[in-house]
């Protein structure tokens, strides 16, 4: 096996452990930024009423989390395809 094998073999393992980790040893409430934020507002001042409703309520989480994941799939889809571009214009200017 070269060094550079043992470098990606290393590399997806330490991949794999921040994945696991938090998933099986820690325990909590996994809850959104919004979600908090929203509970805090209406803890310190309750009588207050938001100025802005959303343009599109998802009908249910499943559906909010599959547009989130959509969204930073393409995100780093099209951040991969300008990098990758960036580097295909340097390499045929060699």
């Amino acid at each position: 096996m070269s060094k550079g094998q043992k470098t990606n073999w290393l590399l997806l393992g330490g991949v794999v452990l921040l994945v696991a980790w938090p998933l099986l040893f820690v325990k909590g409430d996994f809850e959104g930024a919004d979600a908090q934020a929203g509970e805090l507002v209406k803890e310190l001042s309750p009588d207050y009423t938001p100025w802005a409703e959303p343009v599109f309520e998802p009908a249910s989480s499943e559906i909010e989390s599959l547009l989130f994941a959509f969204q930073a799939a393409l995100g780093a889809g099209t951040i991969g395809f300008i990098f990758g571009g960036y580097h295909e214009r340097r390499r045929q200017q060699r």
